[in-house]
């Protein structure tokens, strides 16, 4: 008996598909084991996949995660234009809890007799670099998340010089055989593998370095909140609040309470006070939205004080000398 994807492969199977797959069997797919799929999106700046709504569509609708990917064509145009392209046809992340980060798809000139180019598309390690720099930036400025790196390890080598400049994007590796070998120097794991161009389901096989609900949390991410602060004299405070994960965030509340024999005597903005303790509301913060607080203080001549803050289960100690 031929083994299934998930007794081939380490982790949650999964498969990739594009135009040239042709029509999914989606049902299949899921009942054969796939839990997640990848789906071309774009290449380069002019090609569009006419089959993405129906394959990107149809895997969801299986109850899939699923995820789009954008073939690099480096000598077209720089990152930032090729990541606006995926993003404005089918490449962008949604927060439906069923999307996966898109993906930057970097490997061998498949083109090298039409194009002319070398396997690296005749660009220099350092502006190879600069070009994957260019694209991800654009990407997560646009998302909110990091885009996945396909790739590689040979090509990696090659035409980065093996950068390890992309830990903070997540690293789904091709080589197909048994077991993924060694890694790009950006990584030390992998988050997916394409161990196989095809197998028992439909496309090129794949796993997920993980259990399934870490896969989901991939697809859905926590809300992330960053709390800074600072004692900028003996009478002014600030508390920083920055939403850095991928969703909007409500309801944030902040409490404080003096230390030191020093009361409040201004807070904002959204604040109210009484002697030694402050409150403040934020309504919502969007992706990517901070907003400063700032506290003053009538403290005593001498000795050490300070604010004790708590912003949701964030405990913050800002002390003045």
């Amino acid at each position: 008996m031929a083994p299934t994807t998930a007794e081939a492969v380490d982790g949650v199977p999964g498969v990739d598909v594009s135009n040239w797959t042709g029509d999914v069997d989606w049902v299949e797919v899921a009942d054969g084991g796939g839990k997640f799929a990848f789906v071309q999106a774009t290449e380069g700046v002019d090609y569009r996949n006419p089959r993405f709504e129906a394959q990107y569509g149809g895997a969801a609708g299986a109850g899939l995660l699923r995820g789009s990917y954008h073939f690099a064509q480096p000598h077209e145009s720089d990152g930032a234009t090729q990541a606006q392209f995926f993003l404005d046809n089918g490449g962008r992340w949604s927060t439906d809890g069923i999307t996966l980060p898109g993906v930057l798809d970097v490997e061998d000139n498949p083109y090298k007799d039409k194009n002319g180019k070398n396997s690296c598309y005749d660009l220099s390690p350092e502006d190879m670099v600069t070009w994957i720099k260019d694209f991800t930036k654009k990407y997560k400025a646009s998302t909110g998340r990091p885009a996945i790196i396909y790739t590689t390890t040979s090509w990696w080598r090659t035409c980065t010089g093996d950068s390890s400049q992309f830990k903070g994007n997540p690293l789904w590796l091709a080589r197909w055989g048994s077991d993924p070998g060694e890694l790009p120097k950006s990584w030390t794991k992998h988050t997916f593998w394409q161990s196989a161009d095809k197998g028992p389901l439909a496309g090129s096989q794949d796993s997920f370095n993980g259990s399934e609900s870490q896969l989901k949390a991939l697809a859905n991410p926590p809300a992330e909140v960053t709390v800074t602060g600072q004692s900028r004299s003996r009478k002014l405070y600030t508390v920083t609040i920055a939403n850095t994960g991928p969703h909007p965030v409500n309801n944030i509340k902040v409490s404080g309470r003096t230390f030191g024999g020093q009361k409040v005597i201004k807070a904002g903005p959204g604040c109210s006070f009484s002697g030694t303790a402050v409150r403040c509301s934020i309504a919502q913060l969007d992706r990517g939205q901070k907003v400063r607080l700032t506290f003053y203080t009538k403290p005593r001549a001498t000795g050490k004080v300070g604010i004790d803050f708590t912003v949701g289960t964030v405990k913050l100690k800002l002390t003045a000398a």
